[in-house]
C-alpha cells in the first residue's frame, strides 16, 4: 500500500483533490487508519487515477466521471457519451470563436480610429416581385436551412434573381428558440408556387437602415445603435426587422468582406 503522500507524487495528483475525490465517492483509499486517519492506496488505484486524468483533461466533471467508469466496459455506451460530449464542446468553441472574432473587430476598428457606431439613414425599399420561404427554425442561426429549401424547390423553375437575399425576422421579440423566419429574394418574372416557395409582391415601405462591413458578430451592436437611433430622432418601429445580404457567403468566404444591411419599418411618432 502507498502513504497518501507517495501516492499524490505517483499520479501527479494534489492530496487535496485526492481528498475531494474520496469526499465524492470517485476514488476512496483502500484504508484509513482509524487512530491517525492516514489514508492508504493500493498500487492498482494509480491505473484508476489514471482513467479519472484523462477523462478530466477531455472536460469530464466529477460527477460525469463517476458514470463514464461505471460503464467502462460497455462500449456502445460510452461511444454515446464521448459524442454528446464533443458536441458540447464543438458548441462551446464555436461560441468562443464568435466572442475572439468579436473582439478583433473590435480592435481593428479601435486601430483605425473607428468607434463601434453605425450610421443610420431613412430609406424607402421599392416594390419588388420575391420568392419566399417562411418557417419556424430551432435558431436563428439555422437560416440556411430555409435557404437550402428555395433553391432545392426551384431548382427546376429557371428561377432568375435580380436583388439580394434578405430574412426577416417576425417575431415581436429576441427568442433563444423555434424562431419565426422568412427568407426572400427578389425575383425576374413569373413562377409557381412549390411546396415551400411561395411567389408574391412586396409593397414599397419606408425603413431606418445601418449598413455595416464585417462578420455577422455585429449584428448585436448594429440592432442597438438603430433602436437608439430611432428614439433619439421621433420615429417608432412598425414591422419585422430585415437584413440584406449585399456581399454573402455565397460571394465570398471571408467574413470581412460581407456587406450586410440591417432594416426596419418605421414612422414618425
Amino acid at each position: 500500500m502507498l502513504k497518501i503522500g507517495d501516492f499524490s507524487r505517483l499520479s501527479r495528483i494534489s492530496i487535496r483533490m485526492l481528498r475531494y475525490y474520496d469526499d465524492a465517492n470517485l476514488m476512496k483509499p483502500v484504508m484509513v487508519d482509524e487512530f491517525t486517519g492516514y489514508r492508504y492506496y493500493s498500487e492498482h488505484q494509480l491505473i484508476e487515477i489514471g482513467k479519472i486524468n484523462a477523462l478530466k483533461d477531455m472536460g469530464f466533471g466529477v460527477a460525469a466521471i463517476s458514470e463514464i467508469l461505471k460503464a467502462e466496459n460497455n462500449a456502445s455506451e460510452l461511444e454515446q457519451i464521448f459524442k454528446v460530449h464533443k458536441a458540447q464542446l464543438l458548441e462551446e468553441s464555436e461560441t468562443l470563436n464568435q466572442r475572439i472574432h468579436l473582439l478583433e473587430t473590435a480592435i481593428k476598428r479601435l486601430r483605425k480610429g473607428k468607434s463601434m457606431k453605425y450610421d443610420c439613414v431613412i430609406k424607402d425599399l421599392p416594390d419588388k416581385f420575391v420568392a419566399s420561404v417562411r418557417q419556424i427554425i430551432p435558431k436563428y442561426e439555422e437560416e440556411g436551412k430555409l435557404w437550402h429549401i428555395m433553391f432545392s424547390e426551384t431548382a427546376a423553375l429557371g428561377m432568375v434573381p435580380c436583388g439580394p437575399a434578405m430574412a426577416i425576422l417576425h417575431d415581436k421579440e429576441y427568442k433563444e428558440n423555434d424562431v419565426d423566419v422568412e427568407v426572400q429574394l427578389e425575383v425576374k418574372g413569373t413562377y409557381q408556387d412549390t411546396e415551400n416557395v411561395k411567389f408574391k409582391k412586396e409593397a414599397t415601405v419606408r425603413v431606418v437602415s445601418s449598413t455595416f462591413h464585417g462578420s455577422y458578430s455585429q449584428f448585436t451592436g448594429v440592432y442597438s445603435n438603430l433602436a437608439a437611433w430611432v428614439a433619439e430622432n421621433g420615429y417608432e418601429f412598425m414591422g419585422p426587422m430585415m437584413d440584406i445580404y449585399h456581399v454573402s457567403p455565397n460571394e465570398t468566404r471571408n467574413p470581412d468582406e460581407f456587406v450586410t444591411e440591417v432594416c426596419c419599418p418605421v414612422k414618425k411618432r
